[in-house]
Protein backbone atom coordinates (compact mmCIF):
# COMPACT_ATOMS: atom_id res chain seq x y z
CA UNK A 1 0.00 0.00 0.00
CA UNK A 2 1.22 3.51 -0.81
CA UNK A 3 2.21 5.60 2.17
CA UNK A 4 0.80 9.04 2.81
CA UNK A 5 1.96 11.91 4.95
CA UNK A 6 1.53 15.64 5.32
CA UNK A 7 3.92 17.95 3.43
CA UNK A 8 6.74 19.47 5.44
CA UNK A 9 7.28 23.22 5.15
CA UNK A 10 10.63 24.30 3.76
CA UNK A 11 12.24 27.69 3.37
CA UNK A 12 13.74 27.32 -0.10
CA UNK A 13 11.93 27.16 -3.41
CA UNK A 14 13.94 24.30 -4.92
CA UNK A 15 12.08 21.87 -2.67
CA UNK A 16 8.72 23.18 -3.89
CA UNK A 17 7.07 23.20 -7.31
CA UNK A 18 8.70 25.78 -9.57
CA UNK A 19 7.18 28.53 -11.70
CA UNK A 20 7.00 26.49 -14.92
CA UNK A 21 4.01 24.24 -15.61
CA UNK A 22 5.43 20.84 -16.62
CA UNK A 23 3.83 18.44 -19.07
CA UNK A 24 4.55 14.73 -19.26
CA UNK A 25 5.03 13.34 -22.78
CA UNK A 26 5.91 9.96 -24.25
CA UNK A 27 8.02 9.26 -27.32
CA UNK A 28 7.90 5.76 -28.80
CA UNK A 29 10.51 4.02 -30.99
CA UNK A 30 7.84 3.19 -33.58
CA UNK A 31 5.79 6.38 -33.25
CA UNK A 32 5.82 9.90 -34.63
CA UNK A 33 4.69 13.11 -32.96
CA UNK A 34 1.42 14.57 -34.19
CA UNK A 35 2.81 18.14 -34.23
CA UNK A 36 5.32 17.54 -37.05
CA UNK A 37 4.76 17.15 -40.79
CA UNK A 38 8.50 16.72 -41.39
CA UNK A 39 10.45 13.45 -41.46
CA UNK A 40 11.12 12.45 -37.87
CA UNK A 41 13.81 10.22 -36.36
CA UNK A 42 12.10 8.31 -33.52
CA UNK A 43 14.01 7.58 -30.31
CA UNK A 44 15.80 4.23 -30.04
CA UNK A 45 13.90 3.50 -26.79
CA UNK A 46 10.58 4.42 -25.23
CA UNK A 47 11.08 7.79 -23.60
CA UNK A 48 9.23 9.67 -20.86
CA UNK A 49 9.74 13.43 -21.13
CA UNK A 50 8.94 16.04 -18.49
CA UNK A 51 9.21 19.50 -20.00
CA UNK A 52 8.10 23.04 -19.24
CA UNK A 53 5.05 23.87 -21.34
CA UNK A 54 5.88 27.56 -21.78
CA UNK A 55 8.15 28.97 -24.46
CA UNK A 56 11.87 29.12 -23.87
CA UNK A 57 15.22 27.37 -24.13
CA UNK A 58 15.94 24.94 -21.30
CA UNK A 59 18.84 22.75 -20.10
CA UNK A 60 18.43 18.98 -20.24
CA UNK A 61 18.77 16.13 -17.75
CA UNK A 62 19.02 12.50 -18.89
CA UNK A 63 17.61 10.37 -16.04
CA UNK A 64 18.24 6.59 -15.87
CA UNK A 65 15.88 4.39 -13.86
CA UNK A 66 16.78 1.78 -11.25
CA UNK A 67 16.98 -2.01 -11.61
CA UNK A 68 13.80 -3.59 -13.00
CA UNK A 69 11.86 -0.37 -12.42
CA UNK A 70 9.72 1.55 -14.91
CA UNK A 71 10.53 5.10 -15.92
CA UNK A 72 6.91 6.00 -15.08
CA UNK A 73 7.65 5.35 -11.38
CA UNK A 74 9.63 8.63 -11.38
CA UNK A 75 6.97 10.82 -12.97
CA UNK A 76 6.42 13.01 -9.89
CA UNK A 77 10.16 13.48 -9.36
CA UNK A 78 10.95 14.46 -12.95
CA UNK A 79 7.95 16.82 -13.13
CA UNK A 80 9.20 18.55 -9.97
CA UNK A 81 12.62 19.04 -11.60
CA UNK A 82 11.04 20.20 -14.86
CA UNK A 83 8.93 22.82 -13.08
CA UNK A 84 12.18 24.68 -12.32
CA UNK A 85 13.07 25.06 -15.98
CA UNK A 86 14.61 21.77 -17.10
CA UNK A 87 13.71 19.21 -19.76
CA UNK A 88 14.03 15.77 -18.14
CA UNK A 89 14.35 12.68 -20.34
CA UNK A 90 13.75 9.27 -18.76
CA UNK A 91 14.28 6.36 -21.19
CA UNK A 92 13.03 2.86 -20.47
CA UNK A 93 16.38 1.10 -20.78
CA UNK A 94 14.93 -2.43 -20.56
CA UNK A 95 12.04 -4.40 -19.12
CA UNK A 96 14.02 -7.55 -18.26
CA UNK A 97 17.73 -7.59 -17.46
CA UNK A 98 20.40 -9.80 -15.95
CA UNK A 99 23.38 -8.77 -13.84
CA UNK A 100 25.41 -7.27 -16.73
CA UNK A 101 24.58 -3.61 -17.38
CA UNK A 102 26.67 -3.24 -20.56
CA UNK A 103 23.62 -3.05 -22.82
CA UNK A 104 22.06 -0.38 -20.58
CA UNK A 105 25.17 1.75 -20.97
CA UNK A 106 24.99 1.38 -24.76
CA UNK A 107 21.26 2.20 -24.72
CA UNK A 108 21.85 5.34 -22.64
CA UNK A 109 24.53 6.40 -25.14
CA UNK A 110 22.14 5.75 -28.04
CA UNK A 111 19.49 8.02 -26.48
CA UNK A 112 22.14 10.71 -25.90
CA UNK A 113 23.24 10.52 -29.53
CA UNK A 114 19.61 10.78 -30.70
CA UNK A 115 18.90 14.03 -28.85
CA UNK A 116 20.34 16.35 -31.49
CA UNK A 117 18.57 14.45 -34.28
CA UNK A 118 15.06 13.97 -33.00
CA UNK A 119 14.21 15.42 -29.58
CA UNK A 120 12.89 18.77 -30.85
CA UNK A 121 10.12 17.00 -32.79
CA UNK A 122 8.67 15.59 -29.56
CA UNK A 123 8.64 18.79 -27.51
CA UNK A 124 5.84 21.39 -27.29
CA UNK A 125 5.97 24.26 -29.80
CA UNK A 126 8.41 27.01 -28.80
CA UNK A 127 10.24 24.76 -26.30
CA UNK A 128 13.89 24.52 -27.32
CA UNK A 129 16.43 22.11 -25.78
CA UNK A 130 19.82 23.59 -24.95
CA UNK A 131 22.07 20.67 -25.85
CA UNK A 132 25.16 22.51 -24.59
CA UNK A 133 23.75 22.30 -21.04
CA UNK A 134 23.29 18.58 -20.49
CA UNK A 135 23.22 16.74 -17.17
CA UNK A 136 23.23 13.00 -16.48
CA UNK A 137 21.55 11.29 -13.53
CA UNK A 138 20.64 7.78 -12.47
CA UNK A 139 19.07 5.95 -9.55
CA UNK A 140 20.28 2.65 -8.08
CA UNK A 141 21.71 0.53 -10.91
CA UNK A 142 20.85 3.48 -13.16
CA UNK A 143 23.29 5.49 -11.04
CA UNK A 144 26.02 2.97 -11.83
CA UNK A 145 25.05 3.18 -15.50
CA UNK A 146 25.24 6.98 -15.40
CA UNK A 147 28.75 6.86 -13.89
CA UNK A 148 29.81 4.29 -16.50
CA UNK A 149 28.52 6.48 -19.33
CA UNK A 150 30.26 9.53 -17.86
CA UNK A 151 33.46 7.46 -17.72
CA UNK A 152 33.10 6.94 -21.48
CA UNK A 153 32.43 3.21 -21.38
CA UNK A 154 30.25 3.97 -24.41
CA UNK A 155 30.83 6.96 -26.68
CA UNK A 156 28.42 9.88 -27.04
CA UNK A 157 28.27 12.77 -29.48
CA UNK A 158 27.22 15.24 -26.76
CA UNK A 159 29.18 16.30 -23.69
CA UNK A 160 27.73 16.02 -20.19
CA UNK A 161 28.48 18.86 -17.79
CA UNK A 162 27.05 17.44 -14.54
CA UNK A 163 26.67 13.93 -13.11
CA UNK A 164 24.25 12.86 -10.37
CA UNK A 165 24.12 9.47 -8.66
CA UNK A 166 20.92 8.93 -6.65
CA UNK A 167 21.64 6.08 -4.22
CA UNK A 168 23.89 4.40 -6.82
CA UNK A 169 24.65 0.69 -6.45
CA UNK A 170 27.46 -1.33 -8.08
CA UNK A 171 26.46 -4.88 -7.16
CA UNK A 172 25.61 -7.08 -4.19
CA UNK A 173 28.70 -6.46 -2.02
CA UNK A 174 32.36 -5.53 -2.22
CA UNK A 175 33.91 -8.24 -4.38
CA UNK A 176 30.49 -8.99 -5.87
CA UNK A 177 30.19 -6.10 -8.29
CA UNK A 178 28.05 -6.60 -11.36
CA UNK A 179 29.74 -6.23 -14.76
CA UNK A 180 31.12 -3.94 -15.88
CA UNK A 181 32.43 -2.82 -12.46
CA UNK A 182 32.58 0.94 -11.88
CA UNK A 183 34.07 1.21 -8.38
CA UNK A 184 37.84 0.72 -8.12
CA UNK A 185 38.20 1.27 -4.33
CA UNK A 186 40.93 3.79 -5.02
CA UNK A 187 40.09 7.17 -3.43
CA UNK A 188 39.33 9.98 -5.91
CA UNK A 189 40.05 7.68 -8.85
CA UNK A 190 37.08 8.68 -11.03
CA UNK A 191 38.43 10.53 -14.07
CA UNK A 192 35.38 12.67 -14.81
CA UNK A 193 35.56 16.03 -16.53
CA UNK A 194 32.44 17.33 -14.79
CA UNK A 195 30.94 18.17 -11.41
CA UNK A 196 29.43 15.25 -9.48
CA UNK A 197 26.73 14.93 -6.84
CA UNK A 198 25.97 11.74 -4.92
CA UNK A 199 22.74 11.39 -2.91
CA UNK A 200 22.42 8.49 -0.48
CA UNK A 201 19.69 6.97 1.66
CA UNK A 202 20.40 6.21 5.30
CA UNK A 203 18.19 3.11 5.27
CA UNK A 204 19.44 1.75 1.94
CA UNK A 205 22.07 -0.42 3.61
CA UNK A 206 19.57 -1.85 6.14
CA UNK A 207 17.78 -5.14 5.47
CA UNK A 208 14.00 -4.94 5.42
CA UNK A 209 13.85 -8.50 6.77
CA UNK A 210 16.19 -11.52 7.08
CA UNK A 211 14.99 -12.94 3.75
CA UNK A 212 16.17 -10.08 1.54
CA UNK A 213 19.56 -8.38 1.22
CA UNK A 214 19.73 -4.60 1.66
CA UNK A 215 18.88 -2.68 -1.51
CA UNK A 216 22.03 -0.50 -1.34
CA UNK A 217 24.62 -2.66 0.45
CA UNK A 218 27.69 -1.22 2.15
CA UNK A 219 30.76 -1.66 0.01
CA UNK A 220 28.99 -0.88 -3.28
CA UNK A 221 26.76 2.07 -2.40
CA UNK A 222 26.69 5.87 -2.29
CA UNK A 223 29.50 6.13 0.27
CA UNK A 224 31.90 4.23 -1.99
CA UNK A 225 30.91 6.23 -5.07
CA UNK A 226 31.57 9.53 -3.33
CA UNK A 227 34.95 8.36 -2.01
CA UNK A 228 36.11 7.94 -5.61
CA UNK A 229 34.89 11.36 -6.79
CA UNK A 230 37.28 14.21 -7.47
CA UNK A 231 36.46 17.86 -6.92
CA UNK A 232 34.09 19.50 -7.53
CA UNK A 233 31.71 17.06 -5.88
CA UNK A 234 29.01 17.11 -3.22
CA UNK A 235 27.38 14.43 -1.10
CA UNK A 236 24.11 14.28 0.79
CA UNK A 237 22.71 11.37 2.84
CA UNK A 238 19.07 11.45 3.99
CA UNK A 239 18.91 9.86 7.43
CA UNK A 240 15.58 8.06 7.83
CA UNK A 241 14.69 7.25 4.23
CA UNK A 242 15.19 4.25 2.02
CA UNK A 243 16.47 3.29 -1.40
CA UNK A 244 13.11 3.66 -3.19
CA UNK A 245 11.61 6.58 -1.28
CA UNK A 246 12.03 9.03 -4.18
CA UNK A 247 9.55 7.12 -6.36
CA UNK A 248 5.94 8.15 -7.00
CA UNK A 249 3.47 7.85 -4.14
CA UNK A 250 1.57 5.26 -6.19
CA UNK A 251 3.57 2.66 -8.16
CA UNK A 252 1.20 0.14 -9.67
CA UNK A 253 1.49 -3.38 -11.00
CA UNK A 254 3.54 -6.25 -9.63
CA UNK A 255 6.80 -4.31 -9.84
CA UNK A 256 5.17 -1.25 -8.34
CA UNK A 257 3.84 -3.22 -5.37
CA UNK A 258 7.27 -4.83 -4.90
CA UNK A 259 8.83 -1.39 -4.33
CA UNK A 260 6.99 -1.24 -1.00
CA UNK A 261 8.17 -4.70 0.09
CA UNK A 262 11.79 -5.27 -0.92
CA UNK A 263 13.61 -2.32 0.66
CA UNK A 264 13.67 -0.73 4.09
CA UNK A 265 11.55 2.40 3.63
CA UNK A 266 10.89 5.65 5.44
CA UNK A 267 7.45 6.62 6.70
CA UNK A 268 6.43 8.07 3.34
CA UNK A 269 7.94 9.02 0.01
CA UNK A 270 6.97 12.65 -0.38
CA UNK A 271 9.73 14.25 1.78
CA UNK A 272 12.55 12.20 0.22
CA UNK A 273 11.22 12.81 -3.30
CA UNK A 274 11.08 16.56 -2.68
CA UNK A 275 14.57 16.50 -1.20
CA UNK A 276 16.05 14.59 -4.13
CA UNK A 277 14.27 16.85 -6.59
CA UNK A 278 15.43 19.95 -4.75
CA UNK A 279 19.12 19.05 -4.54
CA UNK A 280 19.10 17.94 -8.20
CA UNK A 281 17.64 21.34 -9.14
CA UNK A 282 20.15 23.20 -6.96
CA UNK A 283 23.08 21.21 -8.40
CA UNK A 284 21.92 21.68 -12.00
CA UNK A 285 21.44 25.42 -11.46
CA UNK A 286 24.94 25.64 -10.03
CA UNK A 287 26.82 23.68 -12.69
CA UNK A 288 24.68 24.19 -15.80
CA UNK A 289 23.46 27.73 -15.21
CA UNK A 290 26.13 29.28 -12.98
CA UNK A 291 23.78 30.03 -10.06
CA UNK A 292 25.08 28.29 -6.93
CA UNK A 293 22.97 30.22 -4.41
CA UNK A 294 20.55 27.36 -3.63
CA UNK A 295 23.29 24.74 -3.39
CA UNK A 296 25.40 26.90 -1.07
CA UNK A 297 22.38 27.66 1.13
CA UNK A 298 21.68 23.93 1.51
CA UNK A 299 25.37 23.20 2.22
CA UNK A 300 25.61 25.89 4.88
CA UNK A 301 22.35 24.89 6.57
CA UNK A 302 20.71 28.25 5.87
CA UNK A 303 17.51 26.57 4.64
CA UNK A 304 15.45 23.76 6.09
CA UNK A 305 15.22 20.57 4.07
CA UNK A 306 12.30 18.13 3.80
CA UNK A 307 14.44 15.40 5.42
CA UNK A 308 17.01 15.23 8.21
CA UNK A 309 20.49 14.92 6.78
CA UNK A 310 22.87 12.28 8.08
CA UNK A 311 25.85 13.57 6.16
CA UNK A 312 26.81 16.55 3.99
CA UNK A 313 30.22 16.82 2.34
CA UNK A 314 31.63 19.04 -0.39
CA UNK A 315 34.85 18.78 -2.36
CA UNK A 316 35.40 22.20 -3.89
CA UNK A 317 37.87 23.04 -6.63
Amino acid sequence: MASTCSPTATATSVFETGKHIPVLLRAEPDGCPTNSSLPVVPPPLQLLIATPSDAGEFPLLLFLHGYLLYNSFYSQLIQHISSHGFIVLAPQLYTVAGPDSSEEIKSAAAITNWLSKGLHHFLPPHVRPNLSKLGLAGHSRGGKTAFALAMRKSSTSLKFSALIGIDPVDGMDKGKQTPPPVLTYVPQSFDLDMAVMVVGSGLGEVKRNPLFPPCAPKGVNHEDFFKECQEPACYFVAKDYGHLDMLDDQTNGIRGKATYCLCKNGKCREPMRRFVGGVVIAFMKAYLEGDNSSLVSIKDGHVSTPVELQNVEFLLA
